[in-house]
């Protein structure tokens, strides 16, 4: 199980690439958000686990100026890294092992889920001891009930038992947190067919990740036969937002 979700962890690699996650309206959106949850300035100092390519934080740099370049931590060693960003290519337990630094924001971003049981509890535990006082950790994970991805059948399925595991383990995460809010975040995507087609055949989402080409080639067809050649709708993430 644990090589299994490690196994997922390395091959997500496009869930940020060239799409409306990494577009700067969404960015831009999110950041507002963001902000709204967590005043910083230009000495914060914030901590990305689970970065991807880090363009979130790399704009927030941008926008605040911040002295201290934002750390982002991924295992998977991405080319075209945000060059905003202090990017580690390592295991975030490693990370801390050597962190010297306390937070005003840390954010784990779809990436809680990637972790068994035991590690989101060492996670969690070890991110509240490494805010600043009155610093803020941020969980976002995609929205557990009426979700609005574009699927087809075989992918709902494997998506369907993905937010039921995800919605078991927010609820252990606010048990550890113990004083939490929670809120959600929602962005209305507009994309192109051929262009969700093309994330499709990249595996942009975990539920995909071990699906033969067969099955995807099935799923893909559905979809063109489903959709028209824009599909809207919104992304939603749930949001828990624990203070020092």
């Amino acid at each position: 199980k644990k090589i299994t979700r490690y196994f997922f962890m390395k091959e997500l690699k496009n869930w940020d690439n060239k799409n409306w996650l990494s577009s700067k309206s969404y960015i831009n959106s999110f950041n507002s958000f963001l902000l709204k949850k967590k005043k910083l300035n230009k000495n914060s100092k914030i901590l990305d686990i689970g970065c991807g390519r880090g363009g979130i934080f790399g704009s927030l740099s941008k926008k605040l100026k911040l002295n201290n370049k934002p750390i982002g931590v991924d295992p998977v060693p991405h080319k075209d890294v945000d060059k905003l960003i202090d990017f580690r290519n390592e295991d975030v337990f490693k990370f801390f092992k050597t962190n010297q630094n306390k937070f005003d924001l840390i954010m784990i971003k779809q990436t809680l889920h990637f972790f068994n049981k035991d590690k989101r509890k060492k996670l969690i535990k070890i991110c509240k001891n490494n805010l600043k006082k009155n610093g803020v950790l941020i969980i976002f994970s995609l929205n557990t009930t009426n979700n609005e991805i574009p699927c087809f059948k075989l992918m709902k399925q494997k998506l369907k038992i993905g937010l039921e595991r995800d919605s078991r383990m927010l609820k252990s995460a606010c048990k550890l947190l113990k004083d939490y809010t929670i809120d959600k975040f929602m962005f209305k995507v507009s994309i192109t067919k051929n262009k969700y087609v093309q994330m499709l055949r990249q595996k942009y989402i975990s539920c995909l990740i071990n699906l033969t080409n067969k099955q995807l080639n099935k799923g893909i067809k559905e979809i063109n036969d489903t959709y028209s050649n824009e599909i809207i709708f919104r992304d939603i993430l749930i949001c828990i937002k624990y203070k020092h």
